[in-house]
């Protein structure tokens, strides 16, 4: 079965989806529907219709996925260089922290969560949060030479 019909729903499939990779695990996804649901066919044609149809079906729950519209591909991603740290600056000074306060800081000031959703996101109570941001703010203060001020971090 696989090598009478791969071709026709690799095809349909790279015409949906316009990528060689989804279009092949479309085809797989077929193929293992098949072999997890045998059915029987009065004739060919009907029997080509149908996994044609279930292969449109396949790309057309591919296209409208969360996770697709979400991602994009490496290519895309990797025009978008990270941000370099310089000596002295205060991203090389947090990037020196350890790790559990790295990440409170990091979520708190550059990526904006508050407290509890950084709980939420770190699997620990807000009251934890709390206590490393605050922490982490003092290891901040000595890394970059002391200020008396807390407002400034």
């Amino acid at each position: 079965m696989a090598e009478t019909y791969a071709d026709a729903i690799l095809r349909l499939s790279y015409t949906y989806l316009k990528n060689t990779h989804d279009a092949q695990d479309v085809c797989q996804t077929v193929f293992v529907k098949l072999l997890a649901e045998p059915r029987e066919f009065d004739t060919a044609d009907h029997e080509r219709a149908y996994i044609l149809r279930m292969a449109a079906n396949a790309c057309k729950d591919l296209l409208k996925s969360p996770w697709r519209k979400r991602t994009c591909g490496l290519d895309a991603c990797g025009e978008i260089p990270a941000p370099e740290a310089a000596d002295g600056s205060l991203l090389a000074a947090v990037e020196r922290l350890p790790a559990h306060y790295r990440a409170v800081i990091y979520l708190y000031y550059y990526e904006g969560y508050q407290t509890a959703e950084i709980g939420q996101i770190l699997n620990v109570p807000t009251a934890t949060v709390h206590t490393r941001l605050a922490r982490g703010r003092a290891k901040l203060r000595e890394l970059l030479g002391g200020c008396d001020d807390e407002r400034t971090i």
